[in-house]
């Protein structure tokens, strides 16, 4: 027998996730040639490289506030409104860094604000897409929003130096900030209001938040779930963090740093498109661990110093373990109570971008100890350690009933 399977089509017959898809990929296109621009932008006003890289670094930091210490907001407003509303607030705010005279510290500042709102807004168009497509359409719902982010990122890098020879870097920006603007519209305009899911409390926002996050944490399927969606990128970005002093230690052209930076999310665009045309839920749900931990292995291939042609066939066949994902939305959606949904996504996506950009950070250190190819070797060994120590290698779903029945009750 079978295993009855679910498809793209499936999830995109739905108007609403359709608007959905365009508003993502609207504001993740902006928001790259954006990041492109405003690098280029403060390098040519210090020619500092640190305050260069720190605006990429700033990308990842606001997701702990917006994500982690603000996140009870997405229990006090409906998610529509919450997402809608925090792309105007995203485009006002892009129009502002545009303004050609303003300091470094205001664009650095206010690149914080527009990554607290992006962050804020996550987990409530999780919430929405969790609403708009049925359940069985659930994990190609997600799978596409995760390709259209990695298909958005490459070409918004790509268009982003485009631009800029045309553009100053102040237009790019304000380009961004009408991408944003289209994102607002298309899910005012195209998704309907649903109702709240969470249970609003009358505690401030912080110390609501707080309350939230030991709840969650205290759920034991759940915590692992959550540690497991957050190390496993981690480790996963350390080619990517390496790419130019590994393409220069080979001896390869400037070029090639940008093919080798394709060459991951190439891969894990495969990956999904294979798991959802291939596998059913039962089957994506019961490969979490064991995919997760096999697209390390082409990492420990690197303790060889391969050639940049051996490593960049690697890089893609490990992104195909992303496949990983599918699996594991389901066991999320399946671990959090409904009324704590939308909370458990906010964390999720603040993890999971924090996480990866410290991944960035100890990819750089540790190639500095040991060279670009053991490091990538090295976080190949955590990778899998990871996926053995918090990887789910069973399917039943009984604890997830009876820790959601104990929250519930701790709720009341």
């Amino acid at each position: 027998m079978t295993e009855d399977r679910t498809g793209y089509r499936d999830a995109l017959e739905h108007s609403e996730f359709r608007a959905l898809f365009v508003s993502q990929l609207a504001s993740i296109a902006g928001t790259s040639v954006a990041a492109v621009a405003l690098t280029v932008l403060v390098f040519q006003r210090t020619a500092s490289p640190l305050l260069s890289s720190l605006t990429f670094a700033l990308g990842f930091v606001p997701y702990l506030l917006g994500g982690g210490l603000l996140s009870a907001v997405v229990d006090r407003v409906p998610p529509r409104r919450l997402v809608a509303r925090c792309n105007v607030a995203a485009a006002l705010v892009a129009a502002g860094m545009a303004w050609p005279s303003a300091p470094i510290w205001l664009l650095l500042a206010l690149l914080v604000v527009i990554g607290t709102l992006t962050s804020l807004a996550g987990g409530a168009q999780a919430e929405l897409v969790r609403t708009v497509v049925p359940s069985a359409a659930y994990v190609p719902a997600r799978s596409l929003l995760r390709i259209v982010s990695q298909l958005a990122q490459i070409g918004g890098n790509a268009v982003g130096g485009a631009l800029l020879v045309v553009l100053t870097p102040s237009g790019a920006i304000l380009a961004n900030a009408v991408s944003f603007g289209v994102a607002a519209v298309v899910i005012r305009v195209g998704v309907s209001d649903v109702p709240l899911s969470g249970r609003r409390t009358e505690s401030a926002v912080l110390r609501d938040s707080l309350a939230g996050m030991r709840t969650v944490f205290a759920m034991r399927e759940l915590r692992r779930l959550l540690l497991l969606s957050w190390l496993v990128p981690a480790f996963t970005v350390a080619p990517e963090a390496l790419a130019a002093p590994y393409v220069a230690g080979r001896g390869g052209a400037s070029s090639l740093v940008g093919v080798w930076l394709v060459a991951l999310p190439a891969g894990t665009v495969l990956g999904d498109l294979a798991g959802v045309w291939r596998l059913g839920a039962r089957s994506q749900r019961r490969i979490v661990a064991p995919a997760a931990a096999l697209s390390f292995v082409p990492y420990l291939v690197f303790v060889a110093h391969p050639s940049i042609a051996v490593a960049l066939p690697l890089i893609a066949v490990a992104g195909l373990g992303s496949l990983y994902s599918l699996g594991l939305d389901l066991r999320v959606r399946d671990a959090a109570p409904e009324h704590l949904f939308a909370r458990v996504m906010t964390l999720n996506s603040a993890g999971l971008t924090t996480l990866q950009g410290l991944g960035f950070v100890l990819a750089g250190a540790t190639a500095q100890l040991v060279g670009p190819p053991a490091a990538i070797a090295i976080a190949g060994v955590c990778g899998i350690a990871a996926a053995a120590a918090f990887g789910p290698w069973r399917t039943s779903t009984e604890s997830y009933a009876s820790e959601a029945t104990v929250s519930s009750r701790a709720d009341a």
